[in-house]
């Protein structure tokens, strides 16, 4: 196969990942955010915490604070490919929260005061069925804003 069509299946495939990934944490689905890391997948958090393995990472997710929603918006996803078998991204991120309990209206639920930018740093890499994984992310808030 060309080498830039692998490299689009490729971008595509990670993108995906990284969406998928977002998408699972909103939807308070631990087990299924950890499967799209290896089993050996080391996830940095904002705060500086390491979590080793696809366990730890579900473990951790599941203590979520129940009632608590979020919506993760992902943008501007730079890949790098400097290595072939682990290729990179950096993804910038806009994270908002609200609370379960709180009464919707017209517009939705009121979110909370602190809005976060933020940045994905992703590894990927193959999974054994061929497809990929997310081999190493590091989550970092970059700034915020505390709405008045």
């Amino acid at each position: 196969m060309n080498h830039d069509i692998e490299r689009l299946f490729i971008r595509q495939a990670c993108q995906d990942l990284v969406l998928r990934a977002a998408a699972c944490a909103d939807a308070g689905d631990a087990q299924a955010l950890a499967q799209l890391f290896a089993e050996d997948a080391v996830l940095q958090r904002p705060s500086g915490d390491a979590l080793r393995g696809r366990a730890a990472i579900g473990a951790a997710y599941a203590q979520r604070p129940a009632g608590r929603l979020t919506r993760h918006l992902v943008t501007n996803t730079l890949f790098d490919f400097a290595d072939e078998d682990h290729p990179g991204a950096l993804s910038q991120v806009l994270l908002w929260s609200c609370d379960e309990a709180a009464e919707p209206g017209p517009h939705g639920r009121p979110a909370h005061a602190r809005e976060l930018v933020g940045e994905f740093d992703d590894r990927f890499c193959r999974a054994p069925d061929g497809g990929w994984l997310i081999q190493r992310r590091v989550a970092r808030f970059v700034m915020f804003r505390d709405a008045t």
